[in-house]
């Protein structure tokens, strides 16, 4: 076989060997669209839900809705109104943001040094530090919360932002170091070569090289610590506390339909209101997440 015939035959080779799934697309196609449906279908749900009646939501179910989208009566946009002018809604939006922004880049920029020293900077006692790390990730979060909270109320920072945003910052920082250590582990060791014989420190490097080689990965937990940090209402509760002052989001909504959670048409329309940031986040940060998820997957 010549040289040129070689590569023809690994094509057809390649060809067949992708053709035959081929034949059972459709069924694939078919079953990744009815899990689709199925996924989406609680969401539609509460997105019909947050434009009906209050009186109907408790008597119909949504889909009463879908099928007599004409009656008089059926929608309204009560809900949303009754939702945006609630007390201090404003306050709370502001709240959010100061406690989100925060809690999102300190853990990624202590997570980032962490993680480049773990991978590239031998000390002693590095496999015991970072192995305890990795354990801190297996403890429920639960369980700290009184003893922070007792440490809280000693040193003055509980219902502060300062104290809100070194807990969700501890909290944070075992799975930061975790992702991150995997990225930046996987990094060409020439990188680290070259920088060294060109007379770079371990800072420069970090800071000219490893970083911006390291932006998916911290795009993707970006996108995770401030989802989990927007939508939290159990920590914003236990350190923030029910002031209007401090309250955010969540909080917001916990006091407006209060602890029963009764007020379904004002959970919904809330729910969808708050989804709006975090899914403005991720469409800015959707290509950085998806490089980051698929790091270190393909060498």
């Amino acid at each position: 076989m010549t040289a040129d015939a070689k590569p023809m035959a690994a094509a057809r080779v390649r060809t067949r060997f992708w053709r035959a799934p081929l034949l059972n697309s459709l069924p694939l196609r078919l079953s990744v669209l009815v899990i689709c449906l199925l996924w989406t279908l609680p969401t539609a749900g509460l997105f019909v839900t947050s434009f009906r009646n209050p009186q109907l939501i408790t008597k119909t179910g949504w889909w009463d809705a879908i099928f007599n989208a004409f009656a008089p009566g059926q929608w309204t946009l009560s809900n949303y109104q009754n939702v945006l002018g609630g007390d201090n809604m404003g306050t709370a939006f502001l709240n959010s943001l100061i406690v989100t922004i925060p809690s999102t880049v300190i853990p990624i920029t202590i997570a980032a040094f962490a993680a480049y020293a773990f991978a590239w900077i031998p000390f002693r006692g590095r496999g015991i530090i970072f192995t305890i790390v990795v354990a801190l990730l297996v403890v429920p979060l639960q369980m700290a919360l009184i003893p922070i909270l007792k440490i809280y109320s000693g040193a003055s920072l509980y219902g502060t932002f300062v104290g809100i945003w070194l807990a969700h910052t501890a909290f944070g920082l075992p799975l930061a170091i975790f992702l991150l250590y995997n990225f930046m582990s996987q990094l060409p060791r020439d990188l680290f070569e070259s920088s060294s014989i060109d007379g770079a420190s371990a800072f420069q490097t970090f800071i000219r090289i490893v970083l911006p080689l390291s932006i998916p990965a911290l795009g993707a937990f970006a996108i995770f610590q401030f989802l989990w940090v927007w939508n939290d209402l159990l920590v914003a509760l236990v350190f923030l506390g029910v002031g209007k002052d401090v309250q955010v989001m969540p909080t917001a909504l916990y006091n407006m339909i209060g602890p029963r959670g009764g007020a379904w048409h004002l959970l919904t329309a809330g729910a969808f209101l708050t989804m709006i940031v975090p899914l403005g986040v991720f469409l800015a940060l959707q290509r950085a997440f998806v490089r980051g998820i698929l790091a270190g997957s393909v060498k």
